[in-house]
């Protein structure tokens, strides 16, 4: 039987799933005794040892009562604090898989597209006004740094972004032309579409907030978005159809490639100016 070895450094799930595995295998029980003890069934304590499906708060909790220590649910919580978002870290499973991806961003570059100095000026400001520790900070700057080695992989990266993603100034004029540069060199690669959305589309624009679109090797899709503080990972087929459908619609109302890169220079050349 082959067994699943997991590394506790590539995720917050991951490290959860082998502290898990050994705290279980440490006191002889099997998957079945443990999930009998704790309400679940062995198949959820596989999947979570694994890391195929993240803890929850109430998982956590009855694990802790079962060993009866707090280190469990001090692991969620930690990993919590480290991804801001619940449910970011079960969209990073997926996205990790994923053969092509499909974006729609607001007022923000998408991290995946991020320059390093817009993202750093970015996770510094929690810092700046004291909402996060600088540790946590590039925490979220090496988690991101992961992220975007998708970008190096045979996998097609669809990325529309509001106009407004444009003239949201982060960290300054200087560091804005930067991020249009890496805009214009990243359309320039093969597997990477890059549109704009105008703001004169105005009420048009199908979605309220961004969404990331995840195509799977087996030809399935997931879904993600964020509210303030929360993440979904959408895997209900009608409603991730529908927002691929809506995504369909937002392609063709944006801007042409050519025609949104044509901005995006325009852009730079902007910041550029007054960066002088």
């Amino acid at each position: 039987m082959n067994r699943k070895e997991l590394d506790p450094d590539s995720s917050p799930t991951a490290k959860f799933g082998v502290l898990l595995r050994q705290a279980r295998e440490a006191r002889g029980w099997t998957q079945e005794q443990l999930g009998g003890l704790v309400g679940y069934s062995a198949v959820h304590i596989s999947a979570v040892e694994t890391g195929r499906k993240p803890p929850t708060s109430r998982f956590a909790r009855r694990i802790d009562d079962a060993f009866e220590t707090d280190r469990f649910e001090r692991e969620w919580r930690q990993s919590e604090q480290r991804f801001l978002f619940e449910g970011f870290d079960q969209y990073t499973v997926k996205e990790r898989e994923s053969v092509a991806v499909r974006i729609f961003e607001l007022d923000m570059i998408p991290g995946m597209l991020q320059h390093p100095d817009y993202s750093a000026a970015y996770e510094m400001a929690p810092v700046r006004r004291g909402e996060a520790t600088r540790e946590q900070a590039e925490e979220r700057l090496k988690v991101l740094a992961g992220r975007q080695q998708l970008l190096d992989r045979a996998v097609t990266v669809h990325a529309v972004l509001d106009e407004s993603a444009l003239r949201r100034q982060i960290g300054g004029t200087a560091v804005m032309a930067c991020q249009m540069k890496h805009l214009e060199d990243l359309a320039a690669r093969p597997r990477v579409i890059l549109q704009v959305a105008p703001c004169t589309l105005g009420e048009l624009r199908p979605f309220s907030h961004s969404v990331t679109l995840l195509t799977l090797p087996t030809r399935t899709m997931v879904g993600y978005t964020e509210t303030l503080g929360r993440g979904l990972l959408e895997r209900d087929s009608e409603v991730v159809a529908g927002w691929a459908a809506q995504y369909d619609r937002l392609q063709v109302d944006a801007l042409t490639r050519l025609d949104s890169v044509t901005m995006i220079r325009e852009a730079r050349r902007d910041y550029e100016r007054h960066a002088q």
